[in-house]
């Protein structure tokens, strides 16, 4: 079996060396080439033709997201960011999920060689995941002011589409659950921005670490038509509002008289995540039934697959992204082996037919009136 090439780009001599070590103790992938800088990568990818690039963010002489673009653009290669886990480290690498890197390692600020031989399982499942993933993402604008209630000096965000539908008189008792995995930041995205501003509550799972939750949450909101937050324990969930699971720990859904509420703890991780997929899902099945409607986006695994189909037993309408649109197709390929999932579509199909369903049932309850 041919190993995957993987060429290692970072400033740090201790980094390369350690993230070197890491890969080639793997029987399935080698390090073809460590880069200390992206002039030095530049010409080390074209000659080594790697199936992974590994890429800092912060270097000398061009910094990781210019190189990216760059990449992006002139030679599509599968990439994993190596960001350190900082408020702008943050930032950056949602940036960088926009342009078309495939996932994302947080490394520490502090103890960086302990911090990265505990996250070597991690990164080398990246790795494999990045090798087999598509490349295919949405056009992203390098450039452009947001609109909405978007920061006006925010330069790099996209513009929210043009949106026209409105719910009208909807029930206040739909909800929209979503779970994500790689590739989901802009997938999410995708789904979210078209959405109209009485939208029923959307509840997400996004696997992601903490730290980087809360920043993804208030770029969407940027975005967005409805309002996107880290969810908060015990607080009500509302129409028009997004709740994103906190990096680390579960979310889910529960009842309190008349009202839901979110629920976020810390817990035990579930299929090996935290947040889980499939703790959300669970509680739509138990808490909302008939009133759920499930998307199961792009993502490795099989998390939140079998709750899903307890989603439809329970009487929800479910969706899943298609395989040409998913970056990775694992976590819809599940739900759909379990037979949890209404319609398969392509990602840009999701948000309009989910608006169509709600707009069917809502019809249907008021001609019950």
């Amino acid at each position: 079996m041919a190993k995957t090439r993987v060429v290692v780009v970072d400033d740090s001599a201790l980094v390369r060396s350690l993230l070197t070590e890491i890969i080639n103790r793997q029987r399935d992938m080698e390090c073809v080439g460590a880069a200390s800088d992206p002039f030095v990568a530049r010409e080390m990818i074209r000659n080594t033709n790697p199936d992974v690039v590994t890429l800092d963010v912060e270097m000398p002489r061009m910094d990781g997201i210019d190189f990216l673009g760059k990449l992006m653009r002139l030679r599509p290669t599968p990439v994993v960011m190596v960001s350190t886990l900082t408020e702008r480290g943050a930032d950056v690498t949602l940036r960088a999920l926009e342009l078309g890197a495939v996932d994302f390692v947080a490394k520490p600020k502090i103890g960086v060689a302990d911090g990265l031989k505990q996250l070597a399982e991690e990164i080398t499942d990246k790795i494999r995941i990045a090798a087999k993933a598509h490349l295919k993402r949405l056009a992203v604008p390098v450039a452009g002011p947001a609109a909405g209630h978007a920061n006006a000096g925010d330069a790099a965000a996209p513009q929210r589409p043009a949106v026209t539908h409105s719910l009208g008189r909807l029930s206040t008792e739909k909800i929209v659950f979503i779970g994500a995995s790689t590739g989901g930041t802009e997938a999410t995205k995708e789904v979210l921005v078209q959405l109209p501003p009485d939208s029923p509550a959307v509840m997400i799972t996004q696997h992601m670490p903490p730290g980087f939750t809360k920043s993804y949450a208030a770029r969407l909101d940027t975005l967005c038509r409805i309002r996107v937050a880290e969810a908060r324990d015990g607080e009500r969930v509302l129409p028009g509002h997004a709740y994103i699971a906190p990096g680390g720990m579960h979310m889910s859904v529960e009842r309190s008289g008349a009202n839901y509420i979110a629920r976020v703890q810390a817990g035990e991780p579930v299929n090996r995540h935290m947040p889980s997929v499939e703790v959300l899902f669970k509680s739509a099945a138990r808490v909302v039934g008939p009133n759920a409607l499930g998307i199961m986006l792009t993502g490795m695994g099989a998390d939140g697959a079998k709750a899903m189909r307890e989603m439809r037993d329970a009487g929800s309408y479910n969706f899943a992204q298609d395989e040409a649109s998913c970056v990775v197709f694992g976590m819809p390929r599940e739900a759909i082996a379990h037979g949890a999932v209404h319609e398969v579509l392509p990602l840009t199909q999701i948000a309009g037919k989910l608006i169509e369903r709600l707009r069917s049932t809502v019809g249907a309850s008021m001609n019950r009136v």
